[in-house]
């Protein structure tokens, strides 16, 4: 056994090593692993620093690690497709920071300091702005919580097929076939190249008595406005199928709520609500359905109610219909979890709270206003063709590069060296759009930083 103590690892000492391992009968931290396979075990030495045994060191190796990255913080960002540049006030970061939140990893096993309320509240947020009853704790992300749907959708009906609609993020769709293996089959719907909503014929051929559910972005993934909601939710309804729309919370100050047009389960992305980017992280999935039992028997993840006390006119908050789940149920529940972004659920709360109906529309509006002036001031640059696609557009829109006689990785390139990052490039996920990218504008960005962006590319493209 290691006699070295490491000062900032707790149980680091070697005699709490031994106490514990004693306490569970084994003789050293070897015995731990020796159920995995000779064959599977790695016989070398990993290519790594030696130990650290000063926390300042340590730290400042890792700083030092982080300063070859250039983050957004650095240079002007216009990169979005699943994760967004948006402003994040000081509070939330203080809110989720505190104690009682930042440590209460579940919660159950001992005193409860608000983690419950906190994400009732932002359940009951989310409800509001999607129009629907029963809203989860997060999920790991927007992909997890479309894969969570499907899933509750052929439990529910028990049949075996969604159709997507072929406009989905590839990263989605992916975690979506993965999660949907093996029984449930995962079929796109054709979209219109020019306007890209839907195409409502290939629908009406492909959903049969066999579909669970259809599943739809509004916004999309490459930024229009599906237009059809309603169209698409009779024709889904019709086969006796479930209606499933992903969202992007913070478009819906000025789109109207999934249950307007229809929807039956609506699932979504947090990040834009108070969380910043990460490397790998950032992000948190919601779900939200009507409050009828057959839904909310269906839930996979916790789900939290409001409920009286043994004091009178005192209120509680606690877990609803716990038996369904995992925890409760063991192999009998409806799903396996396990730990997810309860503390991300917390800061949307509080950035929710914070900015109010009012302000969320003017959030919505003024990412609309900035988009448009984005496409006006880029479509009079010679060799660039937008708006690619023709309907409204919220947050995102896809840019053509094809006249300018470079490619969106030379661009981009060359705009990194102007310290701004371009648009993803999609010539690989959706070669029908040629050779463009899909750029993302936010509060965040300015006039002045929209202007940058013309010029830089004006000067690139000469």
């Amino acid at each position: 056994m290691s006699k070295v103590v490491y000062p900032y690892i707790p149980n680091s000492e070697p005699a709490v090593k031994e106490q514990m391992l004693k306490e569970i009968g084994i003789e050293s931290v070897e015995d731990i692993f020796k159920e995995i396979p000779k064959r599977l075990r790695f016989k070398g030495k990993l290519n790594i620093p030696e130990p650290f045994l000063s926390e300042y060191e340590l730290r400042r190796h890792v700083e030092g690690l982080l300063k070859k990255n250039v983050s957004c913080k650095d240079y002007l960002n216009f990169l979005g497709a699943g994760t967004w540049q948006h402003y994040v006030p000081a509070v939330c970061d203080t809110i989720i920071s505190r104690d009682e939140f930042l440590t209460a990893y579940v919660g159950d096993a001992y005193g409860d300091h608000g983690k419950f309320q906190a994400l009732f509240e932002t359940a009951s947020m989310i409800g509001e702005l999607v129009g629907m009853d029963m809203v989860n704790t997060p999920t790991y992300d927007w992909a997890n919580a479309i894969a969570i749907s499907c899933r509750m959708a052929a439990r529910m009906n028990g049949r075996k097929e969604v159709l997507v609609v072929g406009t989905i993020s590839p990263g989605r769709l992916s975690v979506v076939q993965n999660y949907c293996k093996p029984d449930i089959r995962v079929e796109l719907i054709d979209f219109h190249v020019d306007t890209g909503l839907m195409d409502l014929e290939d629908l009406e051929a492909r959903i049969s008595d066999k579909t669970s559910a259809v599943y739809i972005e509004n916004p999309s993934y490459l930024g229009f406005i599906e237009l059809q909601g309603e169209e698409i939710a009779r024709i889904t309804h019709n086969a006796g199928a479930e209606l499933i729309v992903g969202v992007d919370p913070s478009s819906l100050g000025i789109i109207a709520p999934p249950s307007d047009y229809g929807a039956d389960i609506v699932c979504g992305e947090l990040q834009p609500f108070g969380i910043h980017m990460q490397w790998g992280g950032g992000l948190a999935g919601f779900i939200a359905t009507r409050d009828e039992e057959r839904y909310v028997a269906e839930y996979p993840s916790l789900l939290f109610g409001l409920t009286t006390t043994v004091a009178e006119g005192e209120y509680g908050f606690g877990e609803v219909f716990y038996e369904r789940t995992s925890y409760a149920s063991r192999e009998k529940g409806k799903d396996f979890i396990g730990t997810c972004a309860a503390l991300y659920g917390i800061a949307a709360g509080v950035y929710m709270a914070l900015i109010g109906p009012q302000g969320l529309k003017e959030l919505s509006e003024g990412i609309m206003q900035r988009v448009q002036y984005a496409i006006e001031l880029l479509s009079q640059i010679k060799g660039i063709y937008v708006p690619v696609i023709k309907s409204p557009c919220f947050k995102e829109f896809v840019v053509d590069f094809e006249g300018t006689g470079k490619t969106v990785r030379e661009i981009n390139r060359e705009l990194l060296s102007r310290q701004i990052f371009g648009g993803k490039d999609i010539s690989q996920e959706f070669p029908v759009y040629g050779n463009s990218a899909l750029y993302c504008i936010t509060e965040v960005h300015t006039k002045e930083d929209i202007k940058k962006l013309a010029l830089a590319l004006e000067e690139i493209l000469k």
